[in-house]
C-alpha cells in the first residue's frame, strides 16, 4: 500500500474550492492500492488532518508527519491547491527538492501558465491565437485612451496569476476601467486587459493517460452572467454542455490545439484549457494545471463523458507519477 499525501487549500482566495476537491480525491481514491492522508496546507499551518479532524503538523524539513509516536512519509503527493502555492510551481518545486513524486506538472510548467500574460506570449509564436491585450503592473500609469485604442470596448481586466474568475471584471465604458483595474489589483500586482472576443467559449481537458496524450470530450459553456465568473463557474448560474454543441471540424481544430499546446510545453498531469471560437478560430484565454475535481467540476465532467471514473481518473494521475 502507498502512501499518498493530499495536498489542498493553499494560500488564494481559491482555498475553499481547493478543499473541495482535495475531499473529492480523498474520497475516491481507490482504498486496495493506497493509503490517503489529507494535508491542509495554509500560511499559518500545513497540517495532516485525520478521520476525526484531529490535526498533526507536517514536518516541512522532509514532508513528514509523526502519529502516536510514529514517522509517516509519503510515496507520491496528489496535487489539489487552485492558485499558490499549489498551481504556480512553488510546492513543485519543494517535492522536487525532496524526491517526493508528484501528480501535477513540473515547477517551470506551473509557473509560466499561472502566468497568464508569459503563457499566451510563449505559444504565440506556435500560431495559437489569442485576444489582443494591454499589461498593467501595480504602479503603472493608467491611460485610459490608449488601453481603450488598443483593445476596444468592452474589454475584460484580469489579474494576471489568479484563478477561479477572481478579479475579472467585464468593462463597458472606458469610465468603468479605473475602477475595475483596481478590483483585479486586490488579487494580484500585474494585470491583463483583453479585447472582448464574441463567440463560444469552451474549455478542453487534456491529461495523459496511460501513457498517451488524450483530449477528453470538449464542455461549451453558456453562462447566464455576462461572463463566466465565479457565480457561474461554482454557483449554478451557468449551464455546461459536454460534449460541446460545436462542429466535428471545430471539435477536431480546437481539441489539436489544446493538445499541442500540452505538448508544446512539456507539460504532465491535468490540464483544463479555455478558448473562445470566433469566426471558426479558437483564441485560447488560459491554461490551468491544477483544475477543479469536485463532483461538479469541468475535468470529472469530461472524464465522465469519455468513460473514466474519478477512482480511474485519480489512479491514472498517481501511477504516472510514481512511474515517472
Amino acid at each position: 500500500m502507498k502512501n499518498i499525501a493530499i495536498i489542498m487549500g493553499g494560500y488564494s482566495s481559491e482555498y475553499k474550492i481547493s478543499l473541495i476537491s482535495g475531499n473529492v480525491v480523498y474520497q475516491f481514491l481507490d482504498k486496495t492500492k493506497y493509503n490517503g492522508f489529507r494535508i491542509h496546507i495554509f500560511k499559518e499551518k500545513w497540517v495532516y488532518v485525520d478521520a476525526n479532524d484531529a490535526e498533526f503538523p507536517i514536518d516541512k524539513n522532509d514532508f513528514s508527519v509523526t502519529v502516536a509516536d510514529k514517522k509517516i512519509t509519503f510515496d507520491c503527493v496528489f496535487n489539489a491547491i487552485h492558485g499558490t502555492p499549489g498551481e504556480d510551481g512553488l510546492m513543485q518545486a519543494y517535492f522536487e527538492l525532496l524526491h517526493i513524486p508528484q501528480t501535477s506538472c513540473d515547477y517551470y510548467q506551473a509557473a509560466l501558465t499561472f502566468n497568464k500574460r508569459d503563457l499566451l506570449s510563449v505559444l504565440k509564436p506556435y500560431g495559437i491565437k489569442t485576444a489582443t491585450s494591454y499589461y498593467l503592473n501595480k504602479g503603472d500609469a493608467i491611460n485610459t485612451e490608449e488601453i481603450v485604442a488598443k483593445v476596444g470596448l468592452p474589454c475584460f481586466v484580469k489579474p494576471n496569476r489568479a484563478g477561479s474568475s477572481f478579479g475579472i471584471s467585464k468593462v463597458k465604458t472606458a469610465a468603468e476601467l479605473p475602477i475595475a483595474i483596481e478590483v483585479a489589483y486586490k488579487e494580484d500586482n500585474e494585470i491583463i486587459i483583453e479585447s472582448f472576443l464574441d463567440g463560444t467559449e469552451v474549455s478542453v481537458g487534456v491529461i495523459n493517460y496511460k501513457g498517451k496524450v488524450t483530449v477528453l470530450p470538449i464542455t461549451e459553456i453558456v453562462s447566464d452572467n455576462d461572463f463566466f465568473d465565479y457565480e457561474a463557474k461554482y454557483l449554478g448560474k451557468s449551464q455546461e454542455i459536454t460534449p460541446a454543441r460545436i462542429s466535428d471540424e471545430m471539435t477536431q481544430k480546437v481539441s489539436e490545439i489544446a493538445k499541442r499546446a500540452y505538448e508544446i510545453l512539456k507539460m504532465k498531469g491535468f490540464s483544463r484549457s479555455e478558448f473562445i471560437l470566433v469566426n471558426g478560430e479558437p483564441h485560447m484565454l488560459e491554461m490551468n494545471t491544477i483544475p477543479g475535481l469536485t463532483t461538479e467540476s469541468l475535468i470529472p465532467q469530461q472524464a465522465k463523458a469519455a468513460g473514466i471514473s474519478l477512482e480511474d481518473l485519480f489512479t491514472n494521475a498517481i501511477e504516472l507519477a510514481l512511474n515517472n
